[in-house]
């Protein structure tokens, strides 16, 4: 198994950084595009937990739309094979200041890469 291939790892980049746009900028039809649709996704946010791809585009649907802009900082994405991938980043939200973590698994389905587990938290 490769590591790290440079094909794959840009591929996730761009899937990562695609999310990351339609995050802040509240994109919410790519937000759902981009998580594995699935009863078998998992979402664990800062104050909630959601099981199943369902769950998660009902949460996007009603989420708040304040202080969505951050910044990141020590973001890895590491790819295992042509198909698997994990990113990991901390941001800090640019109004509130506030700190936190996030991490996401990435699968390559017949759609494109996809989210199959993302788990969001604050530090502060």
């Amino acid at each position: 198994m490769e590591i790290n291939a440079p094909e794959v790892l840009s591929e996730v980049t761009a899937a990562f950084e695609r999310y990351e746009a339609a995050l802040i900028g509240n994109d919410v039809a790519v937000l759902d595009e981009l998580f594995w649709q699935s009863p078998y996704t998992i979402r664990y946010g800062a104050t909630e937990n959601l099981y199943g791809y369902a769950a998660i585009a009902a949460f996007r649907a009603g989420r708040q739309t304040q202080d969505l802009a951050r910044t990141l900082n020590n973001t890895v994405i590491t790819t295992y094979g042509q198909d698997y991938a994990t990113a990991n980043t901390e941001f800090r939200k640019t109004t509130s200041g506030r700190a936190g973590r996030q991490t996401q698994t990435w699968l390559r389905t017949p759609e494109g890469w996809r989210v199959v587990s993302a788990h969001v938290s604050f530090l502060t």
